[in-house]
């Protein structure tokens, strides 16, 4: 029958590029970018971790570390935040980040717990290729509320 050949030609194609598709394996001394976001505010620290195309492969808050609001953002809570998403990162084959550290808008600097989290990743044995800040800056923007001489208490 004719039409049974074209079917198998056709699995076997199928099957031939299945085994094209399949991931590559990386050797030993391969790097393996990643990208951290790291979030500070004042009251939380949040670590980030994706791939190159942005899919998600870790992210992990002040909040999953300490159930104590008021140590979210503690420098020491960031550490073990930061620890936690590399150790994640690691078992996905990331060995190395691209950082980029956010703060609030508006605010003068990132919160206390940005450094400790960069400090923390490279002390997982994370290649850090660069840090950026990528805070926006506001620019104007709308009025803000309270008139023109300001709340009056």
């Amino acid at each position: 029958m004719p039409g049974n050949e074209q079917q198998t030609a056709a699995e076997l194609n199928r099957l031939e590029g299945k085994e094209k598709s399949e991931k590559k394996e990386r050797k030993a001394g391969e790097e393996a970018p990643g990208i951290a976001y790291i979030f500070t505010s004042f009251n939380n620290t949040i670590v980030h971790i994706t791939d190159l195309a942005g899919n998600t492969i870790s992210r992990i808050s002040g909040g999953q570390i300490t159930k104590h609001d008021r140590l979210k953002a503690n420098p020491t809570v960031a550490m073990f935040v930061a620890k936690r998403a590399a150790e994640i990162a690691k078992e996905a084959g990331i060995t190395s980040l691209y950082v980029r550290i956010k703060a609030q808008t508006g605010s003068p600097a990132p919160g206390p717990g940005a450094h400790s989290a960069v400090k923390s990743l490279q002390r997982e044995n994370m290649k850090i290729i660069s840090i950026a800040d990528t805070t926006k800056v506001a620019r104007g923007g709308p009025k803000k509320k309270g008139g023109k001489r300001g709340r009056r208490v």
